[in-house]
C-alpha cells in the first residue's frame, strides 16, 4: 500500500498531523507515505522518519504570480512530480477545497480512493464541497481536538483502530514522532516560542521580558527565534530586557538564533531543555519533539489545539492572555513533571 498525505499548511497544523505517520506505520504497514506540503515547510518533513518522500507545493507564490509563464511551468512540473507514483489511498487532511483539487490530481492505483471529511468540526477550516471532490468523505465529530481528527480520518478510511481500551486520557496521548536526527544532550536552554501569524495569539513583550528574567535568575538559558524584521525588532527588546547587554554580541545568558530553515530549528530546538510559547508551529514542534513546554493561549481554543495527556506539557489561558505569574507557574509544574531521563 501507498499512502499520500495531503496537508499544505499552516505550520501548527502540518506538525499536528505528523503523529497520522505514525499511526500508520504501526496500524497500516504502508510500504510507503509521501506527503504534499507548502514548500516552506517541506524541509522539516525531511526529517521525520517514515515519510518516504516529499512533494513540495508552491501554492502561495503561485498566487501571488497567477499568470506569470515562470509559475505555469512550475505547476506543470509539480503535477509531474504529483502524478510519478500511483496511489492506494490519497488522505487529504486539510479539508479545503484547494487541498482537495490537488488531492484529485494524484493518481491511483486502479483499487485506490481519495479521502476527506464529510463534514466540518468546530473550530476546523472545512469548506462542503470538498466532499463532493473526494469518493470517500469520512464523517468526523463535530468537537475533537485537532490531532485527534487527524487520526481518526486516517484510521477511519483505512479500516484501522486508534483506540485501545485504555481510557479516554490515554487514548488522547499524542504519539510520539520518530526523526531522523540523533536525540541530542539537553541543555539548560528554554525557547521562547514569541512569533506567530495571528495578532490574537500575542503575548505581550513585558510579559516575554518577565518570563526571561525569571529563566535566567533559576538558571536557565534563554533562546530567542526570529523570522523577519518585525520578530527581529522584537527579540532585541526582549534580549535587552532580559540581558541587558544585547548590543555587546549578546549575553552568556540570552542567545538570539539566526533565521534557519525548518529542520535546522527543529535540530536546535532538540537540544533544549523546554519551550514556553504562544499557540504556534514552534508550540506544536515541541510537543511533537516531547519537550517541557508551556502553551499560552489568549483565546478559548485549548481544548482544540492544547497538548494533551502529558503531565510536562501544560496550556495556560483561554478566555484571556495569561499573566507572567500564571506562565511562570505552569512552567514550574511542567519542569517538575518532566521525565525521568529528562533534561
Amino acid at each position: 500500500m501507498r499512502v499520500l498525505i495531503v496537508k499544505l499548511s499552516s505550520l501548527g497544523d502540518v506538525i499536528q498531523t505528523l503523529p497520522v505517520v505514525h499511526d500508520l506505520l504501526t496500524h497500516a504497514r504502508p510500504a510507503a507515505i509521501d506527503w504534499v506540503v507548502e514548500e516552506a515547510f517541506a524541509p522539516l518533513l525531511g526529517v521525520v522518519l517514515g515519510i518516504d518522500r516529499v512533494v513540495p507545493y508552491a501554492g502561495r507564490r503561485w498566487r501571488r504570480q497567477r499568470f506569470a509563464a515562470a509559475t505555469r511551468r512550475e505547476r506543470r512540473a509539480f503535477e509531474a512530480d504529483l502524478q510519478r507514483e500511483a496511489y492506494d489511498a490519497v488522505i487529504d487532511f486539510q479539508g479545503l477545497i484547494k487541498s482537495a483539487l490537488v488531492a484529485r490530481r494524484a493518481r491511483l492505483t486502479p483499487a485506490g480512493h481519495r479521502y476527506t471529511y464529510a463534514n466540518g468540526s468546530e473550530l476546523c477550516g472545512y469548506e462542503w464541497p470538498v466532499r463532493y471532490l473526494v469518493d470517500r468523505p469520512i464523517a468526523m465529530e463535530r468537537r475533537v481536538h485537532a490531532v485527534r481528527r487527524y487520526r481518526l480520518l486516517a484510521a477511519r478510511a483505512l479500516g484501522y483502530s486508534i483506540d485501545d481500551g485504555r481510557g479516554e486520557a490515554a487514548r488522547e496521548t499524542t504519539p510520539h514522532v520518530d526523526w531522523r536526527f540523533a536525540p541530542a544532550v539537553p541543555t539548560r536552554d528554554v525557547l521562547l516560542a514569541h512569533g506567530t501569524t495571528r495578532s490574537d495569539n500575542e503575548w505581550p513583550e513585558p510579559c516575554w521580558a518577565d518570563i526571561g528574567q525569571r529563566l535566567v535568575a533559576a538558571g536557565f538559558r534563554v533562546v530567542l527565534p526570529r523570522s523577519g524584521p518585525v520578530e527581529s525588532q522584537r527579540v532585541r527588546r526582549i534580549a535587552s530586557a532580559v540581558a541587558g547587554d544585547y548590543g555587546a554580541q549578546g549575553n552568556a545568558n540570552v542567545e538570539v538564533l539566526p533565521t534557519m530553515a525548518l529542520d535546522d530549528l527543529a535540530r536546535r530546538l532538540a537540544t533544549c531543555s523546554g519551550v514556553i510559547g504562544v499557540d504556534s508551529g514552534l508550540s506544536h514542534l515541541a510537543v511533537a519533539l516531547d519537550l517541557c513546554h508551556v502553551q499560552i493561549f489568549s483565546q478559548p481554543r485549548v481544548w482544540r489545539a492544547g497538548p494533551v495527556g502529558r503531565a510536562h506539557q501544560i496550556a495556560v489561558g483561554g478566555d484571556a492572555a495569561p499573566s507572567a505569574e500564571a506562565v511562570w507557574a505552569a512552567w514550574q509544574q511542567a519542569w517538575a513533571a518532566r521525565p525521568p531521563g529528562g533534561p
